[in-house]
């Protein structure tokens, strides 16, 4: 009893668990499986599983006549990596770019195709360096984003793929940046650094994302050891820079012969993707522009309380661009978000239903490694008394705080007046905020 007694469905399905490599093995070496082994069915289902690929084209999106020619595009086109790699790279994209097209279609317009061999060559060349292999394989499929449409207005500068936060009269919105732009930033950051601080920056890091707006932000990769930097707030006077994966977590950035290769970029660009697909960072308005707000909204990270219809939510986020670690007086610096809003129904307070409530009072006590620093007591809360109606969307509020350890906490409560300040209906009442943990975190964005 041989292979010739089993029927199409029963080859399709051996076929299956072999995956394209063996089956395209398999093929030639045994008559009864070659035609089972051309089946573009077959094909599709490995385009689909490994390529997320549903229509047969090949890298630079030009139709093949079948499924099978695809794969064999796709395998050649990436036959200086390891297969395995391409795959993880391609799935970190294709994750990104699901969630751009169902939740922020505008900042999915602003991406590049990838950049070929030749291009990445000559860059290498331009700037003397190496770059990581799984940084290379990331500009292959994606050369970064469109930065002349940032220059264009206003809405334009928040399509940062990486997002960013607002607070006080600041707003930091990242760009991840084309290979040209990483030529040009890299050069100039290298000159102002040179001629104005006097200190050397090392030839191996490269400026791979920046903030669109007007305050400075830099992300730099270490080609040597694929570790992935950001500026502090002494950046551009001593040039002292932030880890923003976990050091251990890297691993063989530049051998080809490794399956297992992972650098600072590849790392952070699916820490990224698995927060927007989490839900745990969103879509927000400034001025009525969306963009990606890094501020956490959902999970253990985003804190809750209601209290008579009134419901608060509050997250924080570290700021590394002001942030000072490495001199005698540490600071570290987080944007906080409070966002609050009435419930449909409006409230009952002692048997009286009220339509509306008035923000009259704050009251925060600040930690550091679980002492008490600070206690705040403040009639408004970002100079503002928000009148909250049933229905209304959530009114936000983001400052920042500033501690000088690592590790610290914010914990307080909320005084709210039914009615108007001006003309106040009831007693007053507080929604009381749980600890909210201020943290250095394992990732940086």
């Amino acid at each position: 009893m041989g292979i010739e007694i089993l029927g199409g469905l029963e080859i399709h399905q051996i076929l299956t668990k072999l995956g394209p490599r063996e089956t395209a093995i398999v093929g030639c070496v045994s008559h009864h499986f070659q035609g089972r082994a051309s089946d573009d069915s077959l094909w599709s289902q490995f385009c689909a599983q490994e390529l997320h690929l549903y229509s047969p084209e090949d890298p630079l999106g030009n139709p093949t006549p079948s499924f099978k020619a695809a794969y064999q595009a796709w395998s050649e086109a990436f036959s200086m990596y390891p297969w395995s790699l391409v795959l993880r790279v391609r799935t970190c994209w294709e994750k990104i770019r699901s969630w751009l097209v169902v939740n922020f279609p505008e900042a999915m317009t602003t991406l590049h195709k990838g950049a070929t061999e030749d291009v990445l060559n000559n860059f290498e060349s331009s700037l003397k360096v190496k770059l990581p292999i799984p940084t290379r394989l990331l500009y292959r499929f994606c050369d970064g984003q469109d930065l002349v449409k940032y220059s264009e207005s206003f809405a334009a500068s928040l399509l940062g793929l990486i997002g960013g936060y607002s607070f006080g009269n600041s707003l930091v919105n990242v760009f991840l940046l084309p290979l040209d732009e990483v030529l040009r930033k890299t050069n100039g950051v290298r000159c102002h650094l040179i001629e104005h601080v006097g200190v050397p920056f090392g030839t191996e890091y490269l400026v791979v994302a920046t903030s669109s707006t007007e305050r400075v932000k830099f992300f730099f990769l270490n080609c040597s050891d694929g570790q992935l930097f950001v500026g502090d707030g002494n950046f551009l006077e001593n040039g002292n820079m932030l880890p923003c994966v976990p050091d251990d977590l890297i691993h063989s950035v530049h051998n080809v012969r490794d399956c297992q290769q992972q650098d600072g970029l590849l790392l952070w660009l699916e820490e990224h993707g698995r927060h927007l697909e989490s839900g745990l960072v969103n879509v927000s308005e400034e001025k009525n522009t969306r963009y990606i707000s890094l501020l956490p909204e959902e999970s253990s990270l985003c804190y809750s309380a209601v209290e008579n219809g009134v419901k608060v939510r509050a997250s924080a986020l570290f700021i590394p661009e002001l942030s000072m670690t490495v001199s005698e007086s540490n600071y570290y610096w987080f944007a906080f978000s409070i966002r609050m809003a009435l419930n449909p129904g409006g409230f009952i307070v002692n048997g009286t239903w009220f339509d509306s409530c008035q923000l009259c009072m704050a009251h925060w006590t600040i930690q550091e490694n679980n002492d008490i620093v600070n206690k705040i007591t403040e009639e408004t809360v970002d100079g503002k008394n928000p009148i909250l109606h049933p229905g209304d969307e959530e009114f936000t509020f983001q400052v920042h705080i500033c501690i000088r350890a690592p590790q610290g906490s914010l914990e307080g409560s909320l005084t709210f007046v039914p009615g108007r300040l001006t003309n106040p209906k009831g007693a007053e009442f507080e929604v009381e905020l749980p600890q909210i943990l201020l943290e250095y975190p394992d990732y940086i964005f």
